[in-house]
């Protein structure tokens, strides 16, 4: 199986794309306020953050440690202190009291007990007032940060639903032939696993890069204003810590891009295998494709390993360069507090704010993986929305009310693959309600002229034309709305019978009914539990292949088309069901263009002309007795058929 021939195995080159950010501001900015609130939230969160440790700073050294009371006394000795007058309690000069230290019940004091019993009052007032300050901080940063989550979450879900949407309304309307080159399982992912990548992005690294980037600048900036030199030992390491990350990004950026890569492969594997399990089971083929899934598997299995060998290495680094910068704190800035020349709640303030300082850089291991992961997403999302491998509509393409049924194709030639060419110089035309049937070997391009007509591919050559006008100037919807196909291997949804014929467009009980009881599917129909109502499994697998087709043919009589196309649509019924169907078509073809694709020739004796095709050409035109007659590929057919 290949691997290589699909847009998404496409390396992402770049961690960071400024056109796919661009891109996708288009889907952002109907979300500004809100983006612009959470942001605002944001900093608030941040500024509780940052005034955390400097409260505790301001308690410890202004409240806690050891601090010097100076006092002014009058020429007797007396003074005051907070509005009260107090006499000395020894005989210190006045020079000697203005530096006494103030040291506590058990130490050395210049006031009375009276005057120390009053400071001590305004230390522990502070001290409670503070404590109410930082309970209020927290309470407040607990609000910013509900709100700002929940603002994250709810607009990073509202661009994705709206992503999401497009990106869906714009693979419905490619082509059959992007479908058949590209595997569904990486369809899938696209629509599912990377759209919540990019909403990760929002919830988890957009707006908390910038909250990053406001506490480090913070920290910074209040560490300096606290003590410069502490500052300088505390980011010494920060230099190493840089030059590691860079190394780190990328090593992750390789690592990642692997493991997505064998990822799709896993991804597409499982969807061939799941979707072709029945072929697996008949023709006991398990182990096989079970080998080649572990080979796959195996892949991934080695290129995660690489992932998490490179992010175990980070992680430990950067924690290392913390704990050598805390060592660096502790050691100076001691060192600094025994000699005087720093507060000891400094000290402890540093400790706090060197370890928010390193917070974002632990994250980074984790934000780096989930913004390089919706980087890879946003990439192959638009890829896939860049897409053009659809129909094209012209620019004021012609409406259709009816179809009257006249067809006519001109030298039409069409190739699958350039160079392969699969009809050539087709040409025939068709009076309305005339039943023009197709026969010849598989391959002959049968089918193929059934899909021109309903242009699930268009033509290279010649001209294919509806009530004389040209198929390609047509409004599309119009056109498809006015043909209806009953094919071979009939697709029912999940939902119920009901909502399988009618594919969700307004008919009524009784509509539906009739049109069940002309094919005559009501019967089966009746006998299911829950009669119309009754739940279809996916691709309608407790259905007879039977019952599936007597469905195709409800679903497509209910819109009565103009044009009906009937693509072997007999060829898995059973004799007594086709009789009931041969009779149905013979009612329901009177006064509508029919067009027939069959193995069995017994079912288009009564066709109003056969087109017999041979390797993509027209060999034989006429009915049934005349093809006979000329004893030419119909009769050799024929004869293999019925001999």
């Amino acid at each position: 199986m290949s691997h290589n021939n699909h847009y998404v195995e496409k390396d992402i080159d770049k961690s960071f794309d400024m056109d796919l950010i661009k891109r996708l501001y288009s889907y952002t900015r109907p979300y500004f306020i809100p983006l612009l609130t959470a942001l605002i939230l944001l900093i608030g969160v941040t500024g509780v953050d940052l005034l955390k440790p400097y409260i505790i700073k301001v308690v410890i050294d202004d409240h806690i440690a050891p601090q010097t009371i100076y006092l002014e006394a009058d020429p007797e000795g007396a003074f005051t202190f907070e509005g009260t007058a107090y006499s000395l309690g020894d005989e210190d000069s006045e020079t000697k009291i203005q530096e006494k230290t103030f040291m506590g019940p058990g130490g050395n004091k210049a006031l009375s007990d009276e005057a120390y019993a009053a400071a001590r009052s305004l230390g522990t007032s502070a001290i409670y007032r503070y404590v109410l300050i930082f309970l209020g901080a927290l309470i407040l940063g607990l609000l910013f940060n509900y709100l700002q989550i929940y603002l994250l979450n709810h607009v990073g879900q509202k661009i994705v639903y709206q992503l999401r949407s497009d990106l869906f309304e714009h693979v419905e309307g490619l082509s059959l032939r992007f479908f058949e080159k590209n595997p569904i399982g990486r369809l899938v992912t696209r629509i599912t696993n990377d759209m919540n990548n990019v909403s990760e992005m929002y919830t988890n690294v957009a707006v908390t890069f910038i909250k990053d980037l406001l506490l480090i600048t913070g920290i910074v900036v209040i560490m300096f204003s606290l003590s410069v030199k502490l500052t300088l030992v505390s980011l010494s390491t920060v230099i190493l810590v840089i030059l590691a990350s860079m190394i780190f990004r990328v090593l992750a950026r390789k690592a990642y891009r692997d493991v997505r890569l064998k990822l799709a492969r896993i991804n597409a594997t499982l969807s061939e295998n799941i979707s072709g399990m029945k072929i697996i089971q008949l023709f006991n083929q398990e182990k096989r494709k079970i080998a080649e899934f572990d080979t796959i598997n195996r892949e991934h299995y080695e290129a995660s390993k690489k992932e998490v060998q490179v992010f175990a290495v980070f992680s430990p680094t950067v924690n290392f360069f913390y704990s050598i910068s805390l060592a660096l704190i502790l050691f100076f800035g001691g060192k600094w507090v025994l000699d005087g020349s720093l507060k000891f709640g400094v000290l402890v303030a540093f400790t706090s704010y060197i370890q928010q300082f390193y917070h974002p850089i632990f994250d980074l291991t984790e934000k780096f993986n989930i913004f390089q992961s919706a980087m890879a997403s946003l990439e192959r999302i638009f890829l896939l929305m860049d897409e053009d491998d659809r129909i094209p509509q012209k620019t004021g393409a012609l409406p259709l009310e009816k179809i009257t049924g006249n067809i006519e194709f001109k030298n039409v030639g069409f190739a699958y693959k350039k160079d392969e060419p699969v009809l050539k110089d087709i040409s025939f035309s068709v009076r309305p309600g005339e039943t023009i049937a197709f026969v010849g070997a598989t391959g002959s391009g049968k089918t193929t002229i059934m899909n021109l007509l309903t242009r699930m591919y268009d033509i290279q050559e010649g001209q294919i034309l509806i009530d004389s006008h040209p198929i390609d100037t047509l409004n599309l919807k119009d056109l498809r709305r006015h043909v209806r196909t009953v094919l071979q291997d009939v697709f029912l949804f999940s939902g119920t019978i009901e909502k399988n014929i009618t594919l969700y467009d307004d008919f009524t009980p009784e509509e539906i009914k009739s049109v069940s009881d002309f094919v005559n599917a009501s019967k089966f129909i009746d006998e299911l539990p829950g009669g119309y109502q009754a739940e279809v499994t996916e691709g309608g697998a407790t259905l007879s292949s039977g019952q599936r087709q007597l469905l195709s043919f409800a679903r497509a009589l209910i819109h009565s088309p103009d044009i009906l196309i009937l693509d072997e649509a007999t060829s898995s019924i059973d004799t007594e069901t086709e009789e009931l169907i041969q009779d149905a078509i013979a009612k329901l073809i009177t006064g509508r263009t029919t067009f027939v694709v069959a193995h069995r020739l017994s079912t288009i004796k009564n066709a109003s002309r056969i087109i017999v095709l041979h390797q993509g050409r027209i060999r034989e035109t006429g009915t049934h007795d005349e093809l006979l007659k000329l004893k030419g590929f119909y009769y050799n057919l024929y004869q293999l058929q019925y001999a």
